[in-house]
């Protein structure tokens, strides 16, 4: 004789937590901060390499890339406000630190400005296809957005792969350097 078993719950990820962990609405907050910020930085990065590369070969396409991060940054600016979300302090720091980046890769080259948007965009794969996971059912409307917005990063990240981006002087080092501050960045956005 079998046993059934009794039906499983599917809750939306959110739903499941630790002792500690925030409520669902502070980690949606939370999300929406970090991506907010993100992507603040993410528009002042291509900022800074378009001062340097704006009217060279490569313009075009950081200017591509830079009008979609714009719509990014609208996106989660109309849910700041929506969610009444507290913006991170640290904006300041990102305006400043987000266009030297930037700049400072540019006057490297073309390839080390596109090694710079293949080391940002895979950390920000990551980052994303995490909060899609953590919002599974609750947040369809987000979770599509950051979907959305996450195919968009990959396609910056294939776009500078094709210009080049691993042949920038010290790759490896350039980009080990530029990953660790864009996961620092999420990391002291997502609470200060």
């Amino acid at each position: 004789m079998t046993t059934a078993e009794p039906p499983r719950r599917t809750a939306p990820a959110l739903d499941w937590r630790l002792p500690g962990d925030p409520r669902p609405a502070a980690q949606v907050a939370r999300m929406i901060r970090v991506d907010h910020a993100g992507e603040y930085g993410a528009k002042r990065i291509y900022e800074g390499q378009l001062a340097v590369l704006g009217r060279g070969p490569s313009g075009p396409t950081i200017r591509h890339m830079a009008d979609q991060e714009a719509r990014h940054l609208a996106a989660f600016e109309r849910l700041v406000v929506e969610r009444r979300v507290r913006p991170t302090a640290l904006l300041p720091v990102w305006h400043v630190a987000g266009y030297a980046l930037g700049a400072a890769t540019a006057l490297l080259g073309a390839r080390a400005a596109m090694a710079c948007t293949v080391a940002v965009e895979e950390v920000i794969d990551a980052h994303y296809r995490g909060q899609s996971a953590a919002l599974g059912t609750a947040e369809p409307a987000l979770r599509d957005q950051v979907e959305e917005f996450r195919a968009e990063e990959l396609e910056h990240r294939d776009t500078a792969l094709a210009a080049g981006a691993t042949e920038a002087p010290a790759y490896p080092l350039l980009s080990t350097a530029i990953k660790v501050a864009s996961r620092l960045a999420i990391r002291l956005s997502e609470r200060i």
